[in-house]
Formats: structure tokens, C-alpha cells, sequence
């Protein structure tokens, strides 16, 4: 039962991580005015950038460092269309979500002779807790990446950040009412950009964690919706960094009893047990979509001196 508790634990953390980093990612956007549903194509650029990074180098951190600029590069797209072009922010994201999965298979076949994955990155993310540490004890199934840890830390520092600071006080305005930021002296458009940025070097570091903790390897299911999952989250979340990662959890949780149950007494075919965390995402959107209300302006695209 212990042990069956701890893998539980386990799978729900490690899973929990990549889906935590983009959403507070999507927090920040929106909390700032801009609306980015283009989390998943920026975490599947991120995820092909950290594997072939991290094998090119055999250095994982690299690869994750290298997966958030990637990740913020393609934002950045979104950021000048949304922003200084103010296009439709559904429009470009969902744009965004069609070039990130595009240019990663691309690169893919670029950089390893046509193959559409890289080969498996031989040194992974170190752990934090390893089951090294309890070998003989009855936590020997406790395993923590150090993608876990990272992911809390971003919560924290966020949820500090958004609350106690001037800085955030300024961003959750600009998400309210940008003109009355505005007239304050501070460049809407500038933050803006920051923030949208932000989220996208946060999104990249999401799909980092993917092929860097998880699978150790890009393939070009790597992602397979959880950007969308973790744009879930946000609204379960009611665009706060706590929430977000509590969403966030539950969603791991749910991939948790996609694996126990997939091998447990009890046969239940793989594509049921696959189904699992979608449903519940649909489930978490039909229940609090309606309840949640999310920043007034986001989405809305702003011109300096109007009201």
C-alpha cells in the first residue's frame, strides 16, 4: 500500500512539473493583458530544443537553459503580433501552436538525418531525492526530480512577485485597465512584452522538463496536448500562481492513475486509460470556466491613449 502511495506521489510531481512552469507562464501573460494559447507550440519547441541541446552537450541544464530561450523566442512572435501589431491574440496563438510542433519536427529531421526524434539524452536531470537514498527502507519508491523543485520555486517566487511587489501590482492593473496604468508613466507595451516573453521562457522550460526528466527524448507526441492542459489549469486556477499549481497537481495526479491503473489486477484497455487526464481536463473546463472570471483586458488589444 506504502509503495503503491509513493509511486503515486511520484508520477504526480514529476508529471505535475512541466505542466506547472507553463502555467504559471500563462498566468503571467494573462494577468498582464495578453492572452497566449500558444503554450503548446512554444513547449514543443522547447522540448525538441532541450533534448538536442542536452545530446549535443551531454549537459542537461544547458539543454533546459536553451529550451526557455527558444521557448521565449517563439513567444516573442506572439508578443509583436499581439502586442505591437495587435492582431486577434486567439488567432496568433493558435498560429503559435501550429509553428512550434512544425519548426521542432523540422529541426528534427535537420539535425538527425531525417530522423523525426533524437536519440535518447544519455545524462538526465539530476533528482533531489533519489531511491538510491532508501534503498532497504519502505521509501525506496520516493523519487523527486529536480524539475519538481524548480517548478515550486518558479510558484513561489511568482506568487511573490504578483502580490508583493510594485512590479506585480502593475502587471495585474494592466490586465484590469492598461490606461489607467498608462497614465501612471509606465510603457504598457513594454511590459507587456516582458511579461509575454516571460511566459514563453517558462513554457520552453516546460517542455524542457518533458525530454529532459520524463521521457529522455524528443518525440513528436513529447507534448501531446499538455499545453492545453496547463491553459486548463489557469483558468481551474482562477489566474493565480497557487491555484495554477494545485490544477496542476490534480492533472498529475490524474496521468498518476493513467500508469497504476494501466498496471494493476484489473485489465482496462491503454486507450481508456489514456483518455484520463483529457477528460478530466474537459471536465475541470465545463465546471469552472463559468465561475472563473479572467482578467478584463486580456484579449483585448490596446492602443496607447485610448480608453
Amino acid at each position: 500500500m506504502l509503495n503503491n502511495i509513493l509511486i503515486a506521489i511520484t508520477i504526480t510531481l514529476m508529471y505535475s512539473a512541466p505542466l506547472t512552469l507553463a502555467a504559471i507562464g500563462g498566468v503571467i501573460s494573462e494577468r498582464s493583458g495578453i492572452t497566449n494559447i500558444g503554450i503548446e507550440g512554444m513547449m514543443s519547441i522547447g522540448a525538441l530544443t532541450g533534448a538536442a541541446v542536452g545530446y549535443f552537450t551531454q549537459n542537461p541544464w544547458f539543454g533546459l537553459i536553451c529550451a526557455g530561450i527558444a521557448g521565449g523566442l517563439l513567444a516573442l512572435l506572439h508578443a509583436v503580433a499581439s502586442i505591437s501589431c495587435r492582431a486577434d491574440q486567439t488567432v496568433s496563438g493558435l498560429a503559435i501552436n501550429l509553428i512550434g510542433p512544425g519548426l521542432a519536427m523540422f529541426l528534427s529531421r535537420y539535425f538527425f538525418s531525417g530522423a523525426t526524434m533524437t536519440l535518447p539524452v544519455p545524462v538526465k536531470l539530476p533528482k533531489v531525492v533519489d531511491p538510491i537514498y532508501f534503498q532497504n527502507t519502505p521509501f525506496s519508491s520516493l523519487s523527486i526530480d529536480a524539475s519538481v523543485v524548480i517548478a515550486l520555486i518558479v510558484v513561489i517566487v511568482t506568487s511573490f512577485v504578483l502580490y508583493q511587489t510594485k512590479w506585480g501590482l502593475r502587471i495585474r492593473a494592466m490586465g484590469e485597465h492598461p490606461a489607467a496604468v498608462d497614465t501612471l508613466g509606465v510603457s504598457v507595451y513594454k511590459s507587456r512584452y516582458t511579461c509575454v516573453i516571460i511566459s514563453g521562457i517558462l513554457a520552453g522550460l516546460g517542455g524542457g522538463t518533458v525530454t529532459l526528466a520524463i521521457i529522455s527524448q524528443f518525440t513528436p507526441t513529447a507534448i501531446s496536448g499538455q499545453g492545453f492542459i496547463a491553459l486548463a489549469a489557469v483558468i481551474f486556477g482562477k489566474w493565480r500562481p497557487i491555484g495554477a499549481y494545485l490544477a496542476c497537481l490534480l492533472f498529475g495526479f490524474s496521468q498518476a492513475l493513467v500508469i497504476l491503473l494501466g498496471g494493476g489486477s484489473i485489465q482496462i484497455p491503454s486507450t481508456l486509460l489514456a483518455m484520463i487526464p483529457y477528460i478530466l481536463t474537459i471536465a475541470v473546463l465545463i465546471l469552472f470556466v463559468g465561475r472563473s472570471s479572467a482578467p478584463k483586458a486580456a484579449g483585448v488589444p490596446y492602443k496607447k491613449g485610448e480608453r
